[in-house]
């Protein structure tokens, strides 16, 4: 089951980065009590979306999340965002990232060290409150240019 996620992921990067429009890439890494990886999708110079998967052992235990985010704050260091987005599975309900993002490296913003903040709305639990520490590259070019 493991190569059928690769292969899909492997996919949905070759298409994205095939787009001719401002479109852009990035992968991400969430370290957490529940980790995950993203792959996100930039819109425009300030919004992006990201699909995630929390890391699990077991197939029955897949749990995907799509967030829509927007950088409220873009500077040439770092940026803030916040976003609403659905869960389902281990949780099932709404999410509310807000984050920030920290760009490493000077000369290659690429990088980027990322915390977040993620009240997750669970429509049989009540709130959950998650938070993140982990990293994100960005593939192209394209994000830089204003």
């Amino acid at each position: 089951m493991k190569t059928y996620y690769k292969m899909l992921v492997l996919l949905a990067i070759i298409f994205m980065i095939n787009n001719s429009s401002f479109s852009q890439v990035s992968i991400s890494y969430y370290n957490s009590n529940h980790s995950k990886i993203g792959l996100g999708y930039d819109f425009s110079n300030r919004l992006w979306s990201e699909f995630r998967i929390y890391d699990s052992h077991y197939f029955m235990d897949f749990t995907p999340e799509l967030v829509f985010c927007y950088d409220i704050i873009k500077k040439e260091k770092h940026s803030v965002y916040a976003g609403v987005g659905g869960i389902l599975h281990i949780y099932n309900g709404i999410v509310i990232p807000i984050g920030t993002q920290i760009y490493l490296f000077e000369k290659n913003r690429r990088f980027s060290l990322h915390i977040e903040f993620q009240p997750t709305i669970d429509f049989e639990n009540g709130i959950i409150y998650q938070s993140s520490l982990g990293i994100r590259y960005r593939f192209g070019d394209k994000y830089f240019k204003e």
